[in-house]
């Protein structure tokens, strides 16, 4: 069972589709289940992470310092398979510890987000374990946490409204310096809202096209609008991968696509949620 504070924020982050306030609130949180190294029993924990592009998120075995790793390392180091919720899917994860190399590479990089990172490590003897929870392929659709389309598609844009938040907050904690892990946090938003507009375009759209034929206009102008933040994506991209980018450009190009999106997710949702929520879910 996990301890009362725990339990509080798993029911708080499933409740609310991964936001939590308290000591979690304005964090990149996820819940990871384990299964216990002796017990064989599942066990959920609330725990922070780092974006690392892709299929594939970091976690940070630290306990806050203390001489021993946490439990859930432990559990996942006895078996790697976890399953991980990240407030809009559920899906199972390999655990692979990273070597000591890569772990002191990424480790960096978190300490350079984080220097709480680096008092961790201070308070303990043992090596700080960095874990990558890499998705596990599956067949058919992705575990939505939601009950339906309409809540899916409001999920999703809420939580890229946080993350873009988070972002622009990380670059004023840093005084918009660019380092190695916002860099990251950046291209992973950038594939991250790629993909979603390319499912809608794919499925949503036609699927709402050819049910209601009198949302072609507003359909036609969400197109161009994902063509147009597809632009401000690549644009960001290209001063990220500039080598010692003016970190002013990089703050600038989110302020951008965060007021270009913001006006682009309130429209979609204006138009098609009222128009989800009636039809529900497709065969």
């Amino acid at each position: 069972m996990p301890n009362p504070f725990n339990q509080q924020v798993i029911e708080e982050f499933r409740a609310n589709h991964g936001r939590v306030g308290g000591y979690f609130e304005g964090a990149r949180l996820l819940l990871l289940t384990t299964t216990g190294a002796r017990t064989g029993t599942p066990h959920t924990t609330p725990v922070g992470y780092y974006p690392d592009g892709g299929e594939q998120v970091l976690v940070i075995a630290s306990a806050g310092g203390a001489p021993q790793h946490p439990d859930w390392f432990r559990n996942l180091v006895a078996n790697p398979r976890a399953t991980v919720e990240d407030g809009l899917f559920t899906y199972e994860a390999e655990a692979v510890v990273l070597e000591r190399a890569e772990r002191d590479r990424v480790f960096a990089r978190a300490v350079e987000a984080d220097p709480g990172w680096a008092e961790y490590q201070a308070k303990t003897d043992r090596v700080i374990p960095v874990v990558a929870l890499r998705q596990v392929p599956q067949d058919g659709p992705p575990s939505m946490n939601a009950g339906s389309i309409a809540e899916h598609l409001q999920v999703a844009h809420d939580a890229f409204r946080r993350e873009l938040a988070l972002i622009r907050e990380e670059f004023r904690k840093t005084g918009a310096s660019l380092g190695a892990q916002l860099r990251v946090n950046c291209l992973t938003l950038c594939q991250g809202l790629h993909n979603h507009h390319t499912g809608e375009g794919l499925g949503l759209f036609p699927f709402l096209a050819d049910r209601h034929p009198e949302l072609a206009p507003a359909l036609d102008r969400l197109g161009k609008e994902h063509e147009r933040i597809a632009e401000l994506l690549e644009q960001l991209r290209g001063v990220i991968a500039d080598g010692q980018p003016e970190p002013g450009r990089v703050l600038s190009q989110v302020e951008h696509l965060t007021a270009e999106l913001e006006a682009h997710l309130t429209y979609e949702e204006e138009q098609l949620i009222p128009l989800l929520t009636a039809v529900g879910t497709p065969e």
